[in-house]
C-alpha cells in the first residue's frame, strides 16, 4: 500500500490520536485538517498574546490565572499535535557516512 499515514489535529475517543492513510496531500480530509491545524496555531498566538497582556496586568484573580493556564495548557497540546504531524511528514534526509 503506498502513501503515507497522517496525525490528524483532533483526538478520537478517550483521546487516542487519529490517522489518516493518504497517497494525496491535497485530499478532503488532509484539506480539513490544515484548515483546522492553521485555526489552531491562530488561536495559540492569540491567546499568547492574551496571557502576556494579563501578566502585565497586577489585578489577575487566582480564579483568571487557573482558567488562563488550562486555556494554555490545551492550547500547547494542539501546538505539539500539530508539529508532531508536521514533523513526521517530513522526510529526515538521508543518513550519510562520509568517514574514511
Amino acid at each position: 500500500m503506498s502513501g503515507s499515514w497522517r496525525l490528524l489535529p483532533w483526538t478520537g475517543d478517550g483521546g487516542k490520536p487519529c490517522y489518516v492513510h493518504t497517497d494525496d496531500a491535497l485530499g478532503p480530509v488532509s484539506r480539513v485538517a490544515d484548515t483546522i491545524e492553521s485555526i489552531q496555531l491562530g488561536m495559540a498566538g492569540d491567546l499568547l498574546r492574551h496571557a502576556e497582556d494579563m501578566l502585565v496586568e497586577r489585578r489577575v484573580t487566582q480564579a483568571e490565572l487557573r482558567f488562563l493556564a488550562g486555556r494554555l495548557s490545551e492550547s500547547l497540546r494542539d501546538v505539539v499535535r500539530v508539529a508532531e504531524s508536521r514533523g513526521a511528514r517530513t522526510a529526515p534526509p538521508p543518513c550519510r557516512d562520509d568517514r574514511p
